[in-house]
């Protein structure tokens, strides 16, 4: 049975006049009369005909990292999407680049049994702007050539657009994408995915923000009732893990939990179980540092410890000084290594992934940010009561049509029963410089530019700010929509 792939590279295009449907960076115009079905990195096209026992289907992949290259990512595809999942058996067939719009595609084939009938499984890969997109076509018959070539010259991709966040100086690629149904984002925000520069990718969750990078998955749960409160480490980790992990497990073995004895002290729970959805056998460290908790997902301990840079399942309870940052042992080599910031910052620093771009359109509605803080002041000589004094602030944005805005900031300080009271106010326009930023014309008596992104929670988001004239600090002031 012969085929015709070299049609499907040439006729990959990058502009379409038809109406079109969206997947991550790909849109296409679906083959009339296929079924299709949508899972979290898929969607998938198929056709049959049970009179002649001949099928079709086109799968779009959504888009990851790329490795480097077109040839890189070709051949990682071809491994991951083909090789792993059909029993092809020759050297697939590899035709030549092609480019278009600083995309580069690069596709091939091979023959496999299906239901002892030949059949072909072939893999267009695009690669560019850091990104790496595929196509896959699997088919028993010639009969759908002319559908698979309408579809593949339908396809167009948007190019992700790239900003810098000036903060930190990092460089994040940024896509609009639709989120699946199973993402679950708070509706009306532009962008629900982050691809950070050093590979690794944040996704929009319903329970959670998902970092991932390769075979590791990072889960940054959103704060839940019943998995923070007062008590030991043990039985709060462990009410945390059965709350928050193992819903989604089986089998779990060599379970433990560990603390090590400090100021902000890391909570751990860890240990090898079977995930209910894949049946994969993966390794859990379970993790929390003065926030949120943390839950990594990896193939198995060694992968996890080359990745954060310690071994998890070392961990002793109590006071472990050589974790607490300066020069300490490694223990795999028996060498000292140089720790200054802390050997569980790396893992501790993925809450900060939780970041996701700002768009124009986001600004809608009021969001406030309220401080308290109380001292109650006595007498060094006598003990007596002295008073206590009071600090409150309150700020606000409204969004209005247009891009306009009214500001509010409304403090009260000083001694209860002598507190002053002191406010400004301003409106004006905002404008978005880039997807980290943005603009106010008038904040009290200038124009100022923050740098701003959004961080998630269960439903709903928190609106970052920080003042890139004054932003020394790193702290943000977090604003949340009001009711």
């Amino acid at each position: 049975m012969k085929y015709y792939l070299s049609a499907i590279i040439c006729l990959v295009a990058l502009t379409s006049l038809a109406q079109q449907e969206s997947f991550d960076l790909t849109s296409y115009t679906a083959p009339q009369g296929w079924k299709k079905e949508t899972k979290e990195n898929i969607v998938a096209y198929t056709i049959t005909d049970k009179k002649k026992n001949t099928w079709c289907q086109i799968q779009v992949v959504k888009s990851t990292i790329s490795q480097g290259g077109i040839d890189e990512d070709f051949a990682s595809e071809w491994q991951h999407l083909i090789v792993a999942n059909y029993p092809v058996k020759d050297t697939a067939n590899i035709y030549e680049v092609q480019e278009a719009e600083g995309w580069k595609v690069k596709g091939g084939g091979g023959k496999f049994t299906f239901n002892n009938k030949d059949a072909m499984a072939m893999l267009t890969t695009m690669s560019g702007y850091n990104r790496c997109v595929s196509i896959i076509t699997l088919t028993n018959t010639q009969d759908y050539v002319a559908q698979i070539e309408s579809f593949m010259a339908s396809v167009s991709f948007t190019k992700p657009n790239t900003a810098a966040d000036n903060t930190g100086g990092t460089t994040y690629i940024v896509t609009t994408t639709d989120v699946p149904d199973q993402t679950a984002a708070p509706a009306g925000f532009a962008f629900c995915t982050t691809n950070f520069d050093d590979g690794w990718t944040s996704v929009v969750k319903e329970d959670w923000v998902e970092v991932s990078k390769g075979n590791i998955k990072v889960l940054l749960h959103y704060p839940k009732a019943g998995t923070i409160f007062p008590a030991d480490p043990e039985p709060m980790t462990n009410a945390a893990w059965n709350i928050l992990v193992a819903p989604r497990y089986s089998n779990l073995k060599n379970y433990k939990t560990a603390y090590v004895e400090d100021f902000n002290r890391p909570y751990f729970g860890m240990g090898y179980a079977d995930e209910i959805k894949t049946g994969k056998n993966v390794f859990i460290v379970f993790f929390r540092r003065g926030g949120d908790w943390i839950e990594v997902v990896s193939p198995d301990k060694n992968i996890f410890s080359q990745e954060f840079g310690f071994d998890a399942a070392s961990i002793r309870w109590g006071a472990i000084s050589q974790y607490m940052g300066g020069w300490v042992v490694d223990n795999s080599q028996g060498n000292t290594v140089n720790a200054d910031h802390g050997i569980f910052d790396k893992l501790d620093n993925m809450a900060n992934r939780n970041k996701f771009a700002v768009a124009a359109a986001d600004f809608k509605g009021k969001w406030t940010s309220d401080y308290t803080g109380v001292q109650q002041l006595y007498n060094v000589y006598t003990g007596n009561y002295a008073g206590m004094n009071m600090n409150q602030s309150n700020e606000e944005f409204v969004f209005g049509a247009q891009s306009t805005y009214n500001w509010k900031f409304l403090a009260v300080n000083g001694m209860v029963g002598n507190a002053k009271v002191s406010q400004a106010k301003s409106s004006g326009n905002l404008t978005v410089p880039n997807n980290w930023q943005v603009h106010f014309t008038m904040i009290e008596t200038r124009a100022r530019t923050y740098h701003a992104h959004w961080s998630c929670m269960k439903g709903a988001r928190i609106l970052n700010l920080l003042d890139a004239d004054f932003s020394g600090s790193g702290i943000y002031t977090k604003y949340g929509l009001a009711k």
